[in-house]
């Protein structure tokens, strides 16, 4: 993997997966969002991570509260989502990861090394979306 993934969203769908990509020194831009608060926190800790988003994918609101961090606070290059999470993921999870951003990177180990392959499904621009303009999304929450 000889990819910068600075400003990279990681879906944190497994902590040991997560934990063990985060230790590769390409991966130590990436922003995590995921529902285990300790374990990103312990991320941020151990300076594996930039950043850390709670994110309960199962929720609609608690991922437009990820868009709407994600715009505010980084400029996202993509999302990195584990290819078997994705791939034996319910239709909603695929439907909010497809509309997370419009480059969407699976990633998958193989032996010591882990590879990235774009994600060819549709990419839904939508409220669920975490490239818009941080100017719209001034006046939310005022």
């Amino acid at each position: 993997m000889d990819k910068d993934l600075s400003n990279y969203l990681l879906i944190d769908s497994d902590p040991l997966l997560s934990r063990a990509f985060c230790a590769n020194p390409d991966a130590h831009g990436v922003i995590v969002a995921g529902a285990n608060t300790r374990h990103m926190v312990k991320l941020m800790f151990d300076q594996q991570v930039k950043d850390y988003c709670y994110c309960d994918f199962d929720n609609e609101i608690s991922v437009a509260e990820l868009s709407s961090y994600a715009s505010r606070h980084h400029s996202v290059a993509g999302v990195l989502v584990f290819a078997c999470a994705y791939e034996s993921a319910s239709s909603s999870f695929k439907w909010v990861i497809d509309s997370l951003h419009e480059n969407r990177l699976l990633i998958n180990k193989q032996g010591a090394d882990y590879h990235l392959t774009p994600l060819t499904t549709p990419y839904h621009q939508n409220h669920l979306s975490c490239n818009q303009d941080p100017d719209i999304l001034a006046h939310l929450g005022d």
